[in-house]
């Protein structure tokens, strides 16, 4: 972490130009020097000693040409980097600025959904099935509210590295079971199954709250991104030799082939990137990766294209002591 910060520093745009500059000055000055001071000095040396002057001077003039070379170089470098870094900085401006109307259209359609459930309830009298079935609704609109706040409020958590530090022993297969019964409502038409083979435990060190926050945003997106009238989310786990795979299989719309390498990537979004109709806020699975990344954890993804489902694998290695490959005696 300390190294990505140095290195980052080094190339910060400021001390690029900053240094850019003192490069071009440096060569002004040395040039002025060469030729006003040393041109002098050698001229008595050679007077003095009567010397070659022509191959004295010319092999001045090379070293001058090399030094001078090499001084534009790196100001040219210089200007490179700093261009660089202006293209880097306006995609993620564009990036940043879809992201808040994608989350401002986040947010404004389930509270304007609430408004008008509440405005029915103020003008309307309604038979007691009706209200259970609008309440239903707006239960379903808050807990979006919630989920996408959480987002926020996450990121920020983990980002600033505020959060939660506690990391105890805890059985992955056992977590990810409880979390799928205590969160089926959330997804009431969707089907999710676990396959464990023996079955065994896989005891690993996790901070409950994140990884609870991890599975939660790849459960949301297998039914989210699910064009089928019952989504599916298959989730395997795969012990081999250097740890586990846990393999989230579902029957979605799928990824094409270019996007695999930039889902994880913070405010993208899969599709056109001004596309008010592009699904998603494009900070679900950065947030994944980041959660992943605090646990050690790699995480990649994988599809055949379009229609044809997609497969997000969390790749871990077992703590020290622990064999997973083990069968558990019967």
């Amino acid at each position: 972490m300390s190294m990505t910060r140095s290195a980052r520093w080094f190339i910060h745009p400021i001390l690029v130009f900053i240094l850019s500059v003192v490069a071009l000055a440096a060569s002004l000055v040395l040039y002025i020097y060469w030729y006003l001071k040393v041109s002098a000095g050698l001229q008595r040396i050679v007077m003095t000693y009567q010397l070659d002057q022509e191959r004295l001077f010319e092999f001045k003039t090379w070293v001058v040409i090399l030094v001078l070379s090499i001084l534009v170089g790196l100001i040219v470098v210089g200007v490179f980097i700093i261009f660089a870094y202006y293209q880097k900085t306006w995609r993620l401006y564009r990036l940043q600025r879809n992201f808040i109307d994608s989350f401002t259209h986040e947010l404004k359609t389930p509270v304007a959904s609430l408004r008008l459930y509440l405005e029915t309830f103020k003008h309307h009298e309604l038979p007691r099935d009706d209200q259970i079935r609008y309440i239903d609704f707006m239960l379903n609109d808050v807990d979006r509210l919630l989920d996408n706040i959480n987002r926020i409020l996450q990121l920020a958590r983990i980002e600033s590295g505020s959060y939660p530090r506690e990391f105890v022993q805890t059985d992955l297969a056992a977590l990810i079971e409880r979390f799928r019964d205590n969160s089926a409502a959330l997804f009431p038409n969707g089907v999710v199954t676990i396959d464990n083979p023996a079955p065994r435990p896989f005891p690993f060190n996790l901070n409950v709250e994140l990884f609870d926050t991890l599975l939660m945003n790849l459960f949301s997106n297998a039914m989210r991104y699910n064009d089928s009238p019952q989504p599916r989310l298959n989730i395997r786990f795969e012990p081999h030799p250097e740890g586990l795979d846990i393999r989230f299989e579902d029957n979605g719309i799928g990824i094409e082939h270019k996007e695999l390498g930039k889902i994880f990537k913070k405010y993208y979004r899969a599709g056109k990137s001004d596309d008010m109709t592009t699904r998603g806020s494009g900070i679900g699975l950065y947030l994944v990766k980041q959660i992943a990344r605090l646990h050690k954890i790699r995480i990649y993804a994988e599809s055949n294209g379009p229609s044809n489902g997609s497969v997000f694998i969390l790749r871990l290695r077992p703590p020290k002591g622990v064999d997973w490959t083990r069968r558990v005696a019967a």
